[in-house]
C-alpha cells in the first residue's frame, strides 16, 4: 500500500477514535464518579412503601432518599421493597428473595412496615404476630438493623381485636431490642386532606408529613 494511502488512513482512524472517545468518555467518567451510597436502606412493605397512587418521585422511599440525603449530608439510597396489597404472610414469604438484592444480603438498615393490609382484611391477629416475629428475628439474627414501623387496627373489627393487634409491634421490638416507630401514618391516617380519594394511602402532601416524623427516627437507626 502506498505511503500516503496509509497516513490517510492512520490519519482516518485516528479522528474517528478521538470522535469515539469525546462522545463515549463523558457517560464512563459520569458513571465512575457516580456517588456511592453511605448508607443502603431496603424499605420493605406493602403499597404505603411502594408508592401507590402516586408519581414518579412522590413516594415515600424517594421521598425519604431525599430527605436522609439532605440532613446526613451524605448520599443514601433507599430501596422501594414494597409490594401493593402485600400481607404480613406474604411479605415474610420474600424476605429472603428482597436481601438477595444487596452485598452479602445484608443492607444497612430495614424499615419493616407490614401488617396494614392484615387488619383490613380482618386476619388473625396471633398470624400477624407469629409474621413480624418471624421477620424481625431473621434480620437481627443477621446482623441486620431492624426498624420496625408499626400500623393500628381498622376502627371497625372493634377493641378485641385492636387489643391483640395494636401491641404486635412494641412487642417485637422489644423482644429483639429492634428500633420502634410507632405508627407509620401517624399524623396522616384519617385526615382526608392528606390521604388520596381511597382514605387510605398518603397523598404528596401526606407522604412529607409521613417523612418528616419518621425520618429523624430512621436516622438515628442508621446511627445506632
Amino acid at each position: 500500500m502506498p505511503v500516503n494511502r496509509q497516513r490517510r488512513h492512520f490519519l482516518l482512524f485516528s479522528a474517528l477514535f478521538t470522535l469515539f472517545c469525546t462522545v463515549f468518555a463523558p457517560a464512563q467518567i459520569f458513571a465512575a464518579d457516580k456517588a456511592v451510597p453511605a448508607y443502603r436502606i431496603l424499605a420493605f412493605g406493602d403499597s404505603l412503601t411502594a408508592g401507590y397512587g402516586l408519581n414518579v418521585g412522590e413516594g415515600f422511599t424517594e421521598v425519604l432518599q431525599a430527605w436522609l440525603t439532605t440532613h446526613m449530608g451524605k448520599p443514601v439510597e433507599v430501596v422501594n421493597g414494597g409490594v401493593s396489597g402485600d400481607t404480613s404472610t406474604g411479605g415474610r414469604s420474600r424476605l429472603d428473595w428482597a436481601l438477595g438484592g444487596f452485598k452479602d444480603g445484608k443492607p444497612d438498615l430495614v424499615i419493616l412496615e407490614l401488617g396494614a393490609n392484615d387488619g383490613l382484611r380482618g386476619v388473625d391477629p396471633h398470624i400477624t404476630a407469629g409474621n413480624i416475629d418471624a421477620m424481625v428475628k431473621t434480620l437481627t439474627d443477621r446482623g441486620i438493623k431492624v426498624l420496625v414501623a408499626g400500623m393500628k387496627s381498622p376502627p371497625n373489627l372493634g377493641q378485641d381485636y385492636a387489643d391483640v393487634f395494636d401491641p404486635i409491634y412494641e412487642t417485637v421490638a422489644k423482644k429483639y431490642g429492634a428500633m420502634l416507630y410507632p405508627f407509620f401514618l401517624d399524623g396522616v391516617a384519617a385526615n382526608p386532606a392528606l390521604n388520596q380519594a381511597d382514605g387510605l394511602h398518603p397523598n404528596p402532601k401526606g407522604v412529607k408529613i409521613v417523612v418528616g416524623r419518621i425520618g429523624p427516627v430512621v436516622q438515628a437507626a442508621l446511627l445506632r
